[in-house]
């Protein structure tokens, strides 16, 4: 979803004056719900069952009633492709790929291999082609996620109340992820926060997770503690954060580390630095796509020969391509990014 983001701006100026609707499930309408450039946001359920058959007839009611000219389909799925279908827009772009191509008047080419790396804005990008738009630019095309200013200030609220001075350089350390993967190992997230919060960078470490891995962002939090004694009290547990509130919280921090998972790329439409942990995907396609300005560093266990996987059976059984990576990789990424300076604001050209 996040790298979706570019593209509303590109059609807003490709076709001024049009009006654009975006169709999203609900967990991650946040992501673009206050993008600028969409008019209207249609957030829709996922029934199961006999619901799903009768929910979705009627959202293609919907659809059609709406009298579109232009529908993308960015997503790909089987239900994307029917919803993309039953708009009835005389115009319909999406990939080409088996068993969907009924659905669309302009295909553009797909490939399911992991080989050669090619960066998934790119990929989503293509779907433009057909609309002569060109190619896209990092600094110009970057992801966006605009986090309402009673967001910031309710974050800012929190972090005050968890104990964190207002003044406080933080660090956010995400320690979850989707799947053990992408998981780096918790005793190193806790000796990377107890590092953090020495000299010379001395940062307020806040550890935040998802809510499937509450207790292990409290396990951390605690072994982050004990390792920092007597700089303990710069590593915060402050709970859960919806992706808004993320997005609020990484915009307020000067560092953000995590692994390859959707707040990584939340983080990356901040300006705040980052540190990538990537397993079995590769930065070539998952990296934050954002100015490269703004400091972002990936860390990984280099080439190993099972690096990229599909992520269903670790063949090692080890998870080597996380456990390879070392606190003091990560510790040194953190440095090098600290080091370089900021702007606040993009440069356009």
């Amino acid at each position: 979803m996040v790298f979706t983001t570019p593209i509303p701006a590109a059609l807003a100026h490709h076709y001024p004056g049009s009006r654009l609707t975006y169709l999203v499930e609900a967990a991650a309408a946040p992501v673009v719900r206050h993008l600028p450039e969409i008019d209207d946001l249609i957030v829709v359920d996922r029934p199961r069952g006999l619901r799903r058959i009768a929910y979705d007839l009627q959202l293609m009611r919907d659809l059609r009633a709406r009298h579109f000219d232009l529908a993308i389909d960015l997503h790909g799925g089987p239900r994307a492709a029917l919803l993309t279908r039953a708009s009835g827009a005389p115009r319909r772009i999406g990939y080409d790929i088996p068993g969907r191509t009924w659905a669309y008047t302009d295909r553009v080419p797909w490939t399911p291999s992991l080989m050669p790396p090619r960066h998934s804005v790119l990929n989503q990008w293509d779907l433009l082609t057909p609309l002569g738009i060109g190619s896209a630019d990092r600094t110009m095309n970057a992801v966006r996620m605009p986090v309402p200013a009673e967001t910031a200030r309710s974050v800012r609220q929190r972090l005050h109340a968890a104990g964190v001075p207002d003044q406080a350089a933080i660090a956010v350390l995400h320690v979850s992820a989707g799947n053990p993967f992408r998981r780096w190992p918790a005793e190193r997230f806790a000796a990377l926060a107890a590092a953090l919060t020495t000299e010379p960078m001395a940062l307020h470490v806040v550890i935040t997770s998802g809510p499937s891995d509450a207790a292990a962002a409290t396990a951390v939090t605690a072994e982050a503690r004990r390792l920092s004694w007597p700089t303990a009290h710069r590593v915060t547990l402050a709970g859960e954060f919806d992706l808004s509130e993320l997005a609020a919280l990484v915009s307020l921090a000067r560092l953000y580390v995590g692994g390859d998972s959707g707040p990584l790329h939340v983080a990356g439409t901040t300006r705040t630095p980052i540190v990538a942990l990537f397993g079995p995907t590769l930065p070539e396609r998952s990296m934050p796509w954002r100015d490269p300005a703004v400091p972002a560093l990936a860390v990984d266990a280099g080439p190993l020969p099972c690096r990229p996987c599909h992520q269903r059976t670790c063949v090692t059984g080890d998870f080597r391509c996380l456990t390879e990576i070392s606190v003091a990789q990560v510790v040194d990424a953190c440095r090098r990014v600290l080091e370089v300076p900021l702007r606040s604001e993009p440069i356009r050209p």
